[in-house]
């Protein structure tokens, strides 16, 4: 009785490594879509239309409201894409954000006033790693928007260059 047992167990394993093998892996999803919403501090990546993952995170120093000039600590707000990744920014990986668009540039010039730009979706600052999901307590940049470490680090292998992103009040 024994060995029929086992051989039973061998032919199931067997059976279930054989099917494992022959079933094409599916690639991992990349996101083709990332919505910031400031007033939640929520990024969320989406796929296909579905969320693929939702991030908590911080802001500009300088309040929710949108930016507006060059050096007001703010997040912009529009429509922008992932232009370019920085591996080797101070802060744990850095993927620029395409502010300021025509529309920023009009808009500052206006105003008498320069749109600033160089705002980034980015892990801690280097060495700051461990502060981890504490650094959400206040908003900290200068008006980029910040992840854990951990967080950057699955967004850069999500996200691609040319990626859109709309960040909302």
């Amino acid at each position: 009785m024994r060995a029929r047992h086992r051989l039973f167990a061998f032919l199931i394993l067997t059976a279930a490594a054989l099917a494992s093998a022959a079933a094409p892996a599916e690639p991992p999803l990349k996101a083709d879509r990332i919505v910031v919403e400031k007033s939640r501090h929520l990024l969320t990546l989406f796929s296909g239309g579905r969320v693929l993952r939702r991030y908590r995170v911080a802001l500009g120093a300088g309040g929710l409201g949108p930016k507006r000039r060059q050096g007001d600590a703010r997040v912009p707000e529009g429509h922008y894409v992932i232009d370019w990744r920085n591996p080797n920014s101070a802060y744990h990986l850095a993927l620029h954000i395409s502010y300021p668009n025509a529309a920023d540039v009009v808009a500052a010039a206006a105003r008498g006033e320069k749109p600033g730009g160089d705002i980034m979706i980015h892990g801690l600052p280097n060495g700051f790693g461990i502060v981890g999901g504490l650094h959400r307590r206040l908003d900290w940049t200068a008006g980029c928007i910040a992840v854990t470490d951990a967080a950057i680090e699955e967004i850069w292998r999500d996200v691609a260059d040319g990626t859109p992103i709309e960040i909302r009040p």
